[in-house]
């Protein structure tokens, strides 16, 4: 509860932030569950078993990650009464299981496809599952402005799974609106040799050639040498992923190419997929099918720094975000913000169905099972019941993080979601006034498999919590205490091993 009790209040737009100081004096400032969940020193091993949930949960699905440790905690908690009154784990751990199966059931049912829309419509689609997981960070503010930008940057990348083929790039200073995407590569500018100012920094339609080798002088041995029967007809540009000396530098300012020399392996990999170059560890025979291209190549300052940005590329299968702001810690929290909608416009656009989020979803599982639990004869009717219950604690948080009265709200909604019409089943929290809202009406979206995978994740860890009845702990791990205790428990029972042992252990 204790682990559950931290994350807590960093739910919903209203959630509020962490701010987590560690032995070597780093600081973090974070709003998402798995970050602040590994940032934890956590000791306790069934505490240590939700720390892996919202690892599990932030590397699936992106975001949740609050929500799946807040679900298995309030699993737990409503189980402990039952526990203290003598009910057998099995059974509870067997009725939450069916409780979370009939949940998903229900989510599958509730979910509405985005499938078979135009691409505008899929864009405005995507743009508001991307703006819900956003509102809660600390980007909320602008979420509009990153959210078009998430998307153009996830329709960019295509089918491509890599989601290193999206760059983010930050630089301190300026505004977030300064942040900016850029329809290819780019990257800060290179250790760069004498001759680089000579070199031209702007290219229309360049021919590009990416190296994996040094253009070093070094000894006439392994001297690497470029010939250019016409440099006039094209307009190269040079990568190597290696250094390229003074002398090479100067050779190629002198025939008005541009090079830049160690490049990120990263970055030359992004390089070579956006403007269809292979990355050459030859500089003989230099043939144009290896050689990229793309519509404009320049180098351009962007706050204290020099970027090279590739923009126009041909295959276009990568795109990089340039993200701009005052602190670093804020810049980091941008970029993990970014991270999360990054993966959550993903998701929406693979598996196509979304839910009401605002804690809408939540209510009418709540109200599903309430309603099913009534059919069932038993002991199990019960933990039904107390399984819906425990659902109810994300638009109870929401109502907590924002200041509104939980218990109010939690009215309201349960009557609406109770109408036999089921024109209530898309209500949820409404944020700004306090009240309810039809969260579906107001594009409070969420992928169906983020919720889908959090009840699975927290239902498996509270079963897995509940299945243990006893912590044993290995005596030689403990304490010099520890080792006393052994030797004498040898001693009492006249164990000359354990006894040996015990004297052997202090003298190591």
């Amino acid at each position: 509860m204790a682990v559950a009790d931290v994350v807590r209040t960093t739910l919903g737009p209203r959630g509020m932030d962490k701010l987590i100081h560690d032995d070597k004096g780093n600081t973090t400032i974070s709003n998402d569950g798995a970050t602040i969940m590994k940032l934890l020193d956590i000791v306790h091993p069934a505490a240590k078993i939700l720390v892996d949930i919202a690892k599990s949960q932030d590397s699936e699905v992106g975001d949740g990650t609050t929500t799946v440790v807040l679900l298995a905690g309030e699993f737990l908690k409503e189980a402990k009464p039952f526990i203290e009154d003598g009910v057998h784990p099995q059974n509870l751990i067997r009725s939450y299981r069916t409780a979370s199966y009939l949940a998903i059931e229900k989510i599958k049912e509730l979910a509405v496809s985005i499938e078979g829309k135009s691409l505008e419509e899929k864009r405005s689609l995507l743009a508001k599952c991307a703006a819900t997981t956003l509102s809660s960070k600390l980007i909320g503010g602008e979420k509009e402005f990153f959210a078009s930008m998430v998307v153009d940057s996830v329709l960019a990348i295509g089918n491509d799974d890599r989601l290193n083929m999206i760059g983010i790039k930050k630089v301190p200073g300026g505004t977030m609106r300064d942040s900016f995407l850029v329809n290819g590569v780019a990257f800060k500018k290179t250790f760069s040799y004498a001759g680089f100012e000579q070199q031209p920094k702007k290219f229309e339609n360049p021919k590009i050639l990416l190296l994996n080798i040094e253009l070093e002088l070094k000894s006439e041995k392994e001297n690497a040498e470029i010939r250019l029967s016409d440099p006039l007809q094209v307009e190269p540009k040079l990568l190597s992923r290696l250094a390229i000396g003074d002398l090479g530098t100067q050779y190629f300012a002198d025939r008005d190419i541009f090079c830049a020399g160690r490049v990120a392996e990263e970055d030359l990999q992004r390089v070579a997929a956006a403007t269809g170059g292979t990355v050459q560890t030859s500089v003989n025979n230099v043939i144009d099918e290896v050689l990229g291209s793309c519509e404009i190549f320049e180098e351009k300052q962007v706050g204290n720094e020099r970027f090279n940005i590739f923009s126009g590329c041909p295959s276009g299968q990568t795109a990089t975000i340039v993200l701009r702001g005052g602190a670093d810690q804020f810049i980091e929290e941008a970029e993990r913000s970014l991270h999360d909608a990054i993966m959550i416009v993903r998701r929406a656009m693979k598996n196509s169905t979304v839910v009401a989020g605002g804690g809408a979803i939540d209510m009418e599982i709540s109200r599903y099972l309430r309603q099913h639990a009534r059919t069932i004869a038993g002991k199990s009717q019960l933990f039904i019941n107390s399984y819906a219950k425990a659902l109810e604690v994300i638009p109870r948080q929401l109502c907590d993080n924002a200041g509104f009265d939980a218990t109010d709200v939690l009215n309201k909604l349960r009557q609406k979601h109770a109408l036999a019409s089921g024109e209530g089943a898309l209500y949820g929290v409404d944020i700004n006034t306090g009240g309810i809202a039809d969260s579906y009406a107001n594009f409070v979206w969420e992928p169906a498999v983020v919720k889908i995978n959090a009840i699975n994740a927290a239902t498996e860890a509270a079963c897995l919590i509940l299945s243990v009845d006893e912590t044993v702990k290995n005596p030689k791990s403990e304490s010099a205490q520890g080792e006393a205790a052994a030797s004498a428990m040898g001693r009492g029972r006249g164990g000359g091993a354990l006894r040996g042992r015990g004297r052997g252990m202090r003298r190591r």
